[in-house]
């Protein structure tokens, strides 16, 4: 494969959480953790807070118009920005919560006895655990795909798990945040659908990263949060088909979610609404529409041309630090912009204490795939991720750290 030519991005002057200064720059790469915050997306909630800020949905005063029009203008951006129907855009807290919302509101309607669900290896514990308590209630069987030793998942264990006739929903990554794998969602969901059974994608590590168009993927439900994309924290994102949203009864229930309430009944709102129960996150949308704005901006295909670049001189890089392995596959067009690596003779947490003095922030953990690591045979590992903001600098820095970490362990250098 040809080398990557690498992206002219050049956008760190607009996070000024890089003017902060100690005794060394900040580096960050724990971006599949959280995004940095540009300028633009901090304006937005300022403004809204300071100029507009009003309960939406219920005011006809010129105030609660303004943020109602700023609320659903979010919405109607960001279901742009990933190729969805506003109708079928849901603002939720984070994308546990929008897989939670599946889990409760369809599958407490549509699985029991007999049922399978099936996930796989790789997922984030938000894609299990829901998966794990409804399994439980309703009597069914939770069964996995197993990654392979790239890494990646098999298209005919897929094929083999729903020719068994027994499974209702398939839920998986569309980017491993362990172990940086694409999986060909679009193919993926195209099965699962021919076979009868329901797909849910957990996008959190995909969208703000590469150009998702929900609609061409065609699952069935896809979610992600917006705190991993240049946005507020408390703000995800559910995608859904709009003939199944129709069915599912509310998630939660009260205020703005209902179209009529009796002494004894009530009735629901239209989407996508009927999934937006209580005062919503008016301001976080905001700041979400004002993240994806500029997303659009720089345009995703030159966001992922950046952070693929970075990534293959990652993994190059890091193969300089000696007895250090990395997970997942080899090549940096098969994988997001994170490595997760292990380094013998050093606790993955020492690392990234150490890198920290450094001034290089990376995470270090189980990454909330405590399966996946019994699938690698370690307790945890150490990861690394990219940003619009990052460049080779960040990379070197990251390098350096870990050499000068391995001399603190008496490991060498070399």
């Amino acid at each position: 494969m040809p080398p990557v030519a690498e992206s002219s991005l050049d956008v760190r002057t607009d996070f000024p959480i890089f003017a902060r200064r100690q005794d060394r720059p900040l580096v960050y790469l724990d971006s599949a953790a959280t995004s940095q915050k540009p300028q633009v997306v901090i304006d937005a909630l300022d403004e809204h807070l300071s100029s507009h800020n009003a309960n939406v949905h219920r005011g006809v005063y010129a105030l609660a118009q303004e943020a109602d029009a700023a609320f659903e203008g979010a919405r109607a951006r960001v279901a742009a920005f990933t190729g969805a129907e506003p109708q079928a855009t849901i603002f939720t807290k984070n994308a546990t919560e929008a897989i939670n919302l599946v889990a409760y509101a369809w599958g407490r309607a549509n699985i029991g006895a007999g049922d399978a669900v099936l996930i796989t290896q790789m997922e984030h514990h938000a894609n299990i655990v829901p998966w794990q308590v409804l399994c439980s209630e309703r009597g069914a069987e939770l069964r996995y795909l197993e990654v392979d030793e790239r890494g990646e998942l098999s298209l005919q264990a897929l094929d083999a798990e729903l020719a068994r006739g027994d499974v209702r929903l398939v839920a998986f990554a569309h980017v491993s945040n362990v172990l940086g794998t694409i999986n060909p969602v679009a193919e993926m969901a195209a099965r699962v659908r021919a076979a009868g059974a329901v797909s849910l994608i957990d996008g959190a590590q995909a969208v703000p990263h590469m150009p998702v168009d929900v609609a061409e993927i065609g699952a069935d439900f896809y979610a992600w949060t917006g705190h991993k994309a240049l946005g507020p924290t408390g703000i995800g994102v559910l995608h859904g088909r709009r003939e199944i949203l129709e069915q599912m009864p509310p998630f939660l229930t009260g205020g703005d979610m209902i179209a009529s309430v009796d002494f004894q009944s009530a009735t629901w709102n239209e989407l996508p609404w009927k999934f937006e129960a209580g005062t919503p996150m008016v301001a976080e949308a905001v700041g979400l529409g004002a993240a994806v704005d500029y997303l659009t901006q720089l345009g995703m295909s030159r966001v992922r041309a950046h952070e693929r670049s970075l990534t293959e001189y990652m993994l190059e890089s890091l193969a300089r630090v000696p007895a250090l392995r990395v997970v997942g596959p080899p090549e940096a067009e098969a994988r997001g912009g994170l490595a997760s690596f292990t380094i013998d003779g050093m606790h993955p947490h020492d690392v990234a204490e150490l890198v920290d003095r450094g001034g290089v922030c990376i995470r270090a953990g189980h990454h909330c795939a405590q399966p996946l690591m019994r699938c690698l045979g370690v307790g945890a590992t150490a990861r690394a991720s990219v940003g619009v903001y990052n460049d080779k600098a960040d990379i070197d820095a990251l390098v350096d750290a870990l050499l000068a970490g391995r001399e603190v362990f008496g490991l060498g250098a070399e």
